[in-house]
């Protein structure tokens, strides 16, 4: 039987790679195939999704109160006089159903626990989910935002700040978050063809891809996370953050796809180089924040330069929901960058958005974003839509009433027993760190080979074995797909799992996969020693 050549993949890029790898792993019939290469998770926060349901059935009855005069299946806007009596009654007539009392303790907690208006909320909830206005604001219904921001303080482990200096904007997901910022940041001039952007490297290939774009031709200028410092950014490394020339720091954070978070060092590190470069704008993705243990974001130690990005897809497995947001502090550099553009820049920017206002320049960049959004001319429908909104809130509010945080510790122990059991079956030690979040993993070809069969084979294996042959090898023959470490800036040789969205069982299969490939390596290795002595 002949061997199939698999070095013809080499050049392909990372989605080309990852279409290809499915299609050989699908390829045999009689086997199961298993995608570890994207990160959707295959866990979900029901119990908010079941009041979303309930907070539907409540207010479409609502709605039917309104022209009940008129044939069934016609109904109008909620009533807002007596709507908080009507909800206890529906309260009272479903208390054996638990997520209809979860909307009960949310609007007690909402009211008594964040000092909100309990019957606004109640309102806006109710008219959101039916969806039958406009959302109004565009950028984030007023209480929604509230909630949000809440959250977005605790979980990104924001303190000493208040929340009154932060806004919102809701969006579909982070994707959509960074296409809005990157097209506002080139719209209002604060980027520019040929501008040098620093990226955060190993990073989420896409935004490897976003910068050289037709729309934008931005410079890249790599900032290196070290594999032998725990992936952390070298201070060396984050030093080339000194340099002027570079407009924006973009890094997803906790990483994609080392999976872990920036260290207080690093942290620190970042906070005195904004002091000496208080122009730089930094841009950070922290979806798998609200994995890590005690999790801190930039925006938490540089809120004026920063720009955030958090999206609700990962912890709640809700990828097919698309809810997002972009944070950004009331006073921020961007904003003073737009204030200080030429007379000539500024009067361009005042013709793009004076249909918007008679005061152009006061729009401030957030609200930029949001027009931006629509083309400008498409303002008024601007704003993600509101039952989206309403489904972020009461996620929000499932983890802000959890008081012993029992989902998080149960998605958390998810993903590390997953972790566990696909190194155990490897047979190398699993890594230990404090600021791994485990959402994904990197098995590092070198450092495996050497743990399993010493330094020489490694150095073997490092001269006559291509990452992505392997790669193909294991789809192929086993139907088991990973992404190749390459595709993210990975500077060693690697394969990139998803920890989130397959079994213990499935991923102790994909180590015991990899160490029979190993172990068969190891056998060539000892042939290929035995005839290189005879010779």
């Amino acid at each position: 039987m002949l061997k199939t050549d698999y070095t013809k993949f080499a050049k392909l890029s990372p989605f080309e790679l990852k279409d290809n790898l499915i299609a050989l792993a699908q390829r045999k019939t009689d086997r199961m195939m298993l995608n570890a290469g994207r990160g959707n998770p295959n866990f979900l926060a029901t119990l908010p999704r079941r009041a979303f349901f309930q907070l539907g059935l409540f207010s479409t009855t609502e709605a039917e109160f309104s022209f009940s005069y008129m044939p069934e299946g016609l109904g109008g806007f909620p009533r807002a006089n007596g709507l908080q009596q009507r909800f206890d009654h529906f309260l009272l007539s479903h208390q054996d159903q638990s997520s209809v009392v979860f909307l009960g303790k949310a609007i007690s907690y909402v009211r008594d626990q964040l000092g909100l208006d309990a019957d606004a909320f109640l309102l806006e909830m109710v008219e959101g989910v039916l969806g039958c206005s406009y959302p109004i604001p565009d950028r984030m219904l007023k209480i929604s935002e509230l909630i949000i921001k809440e959250y977005i303080f605790r979980e990104m482990g924001i303190y000493g700040l208040n929340t009154e200096s932060m806004d919102l904007f809701a969006v579909e997901g982070g994707t959509a978050a960074m296409a809005y910022i990157f097209n506002s940041l080139k719209e209002n001039k604060i980027i520019d063809y040929g501008d040098q952007i620093a990226i955060g490297a190993p990073i989420f290939s896409p935004y490897l891809e976003i910068p050289e774009l037709n729309d934008y031709q931005l410079k890249q200028v790599l900032i290196h996370a070290d594999p032998e410092q725990g992936w952390q950014y070298p201070e060396s490394e984050l030093r080339k953050l000194e340099d002027p020339a570079i407009k924006a720091f973009f890094l997803v954070n906790p990483s994609n796809p080392p999976s872990v978070k920036m260290s207080d060092q690093g942290l620190a590190i970042l906070a005195d180089i904004i002091k000496k470069r208080p122009d730089l704008i930094i841009l950070t993705d922290d979806v798998y924040g609200t994995f890590a243990d005690d999790f801190k974001s930039l925006f938490a130690v540089c809120p004026n330069n920063t720009i955030l990005v958090y999206s609700f897809s990962k912890y709640f497995g809700a990828t097919g929901w698309r809810l997002g947001v972009i944070a950004l502090s009331r006073e921020n550099i961007i904003d003073e960058k737009i204030a200080a553009l030429s007379t000539q820049d500024q009067a361009e920017l005042d013709k793009r958005y004076s249909s918007l206002t008679t005061q152009p320049r006061n729009i401030r960049f957030i609200d930029r974003m949001v027009a931006d959004s629509r083309n400008v001319a498409l303002n008024h429908t601007s704003g993600l839509s509101t039952p989206q909104q309403v489904q972020m809130v009461l996620f929000a509010l499932f983890n802000m009433m959890d008081s012993q945080q029992s989902y998080k510790k149960a998605v958390k122990s998810l993903v590390r027993e997953r972790d566990l059991a696909l190194y155990r079956q490897l047979g190398v030690k699993l890594p230990q760190d404090s600021n791994s979040v485990d959402y994904y993993t990197l098995v590092d070809l070198e450092n495996t080979s050497r743990e399993l069969y010493g330094e020489h084979f490694a150095d073997w294996v490092m001269k006559t074995k291509a990452p992505t042959e392997l790669l193909f090898r294991v789809a192929d023959e086993t139907g088991i797909v990973l992404l190749p470490g390459s595709g993210f800036a990975v500077e060693h040789p690697s394969a990139r799992a998803s920890l989130a969205n397959l079994n213990v069982y499935q991923y102790a299969a994909i180590g015991r996969s990899l160490r029979r490939f190993a172990d068969e390596a190891y056998q060539e290795y000892l042939v290929a020693m035995q005839h290189s002595r005879v010779g």
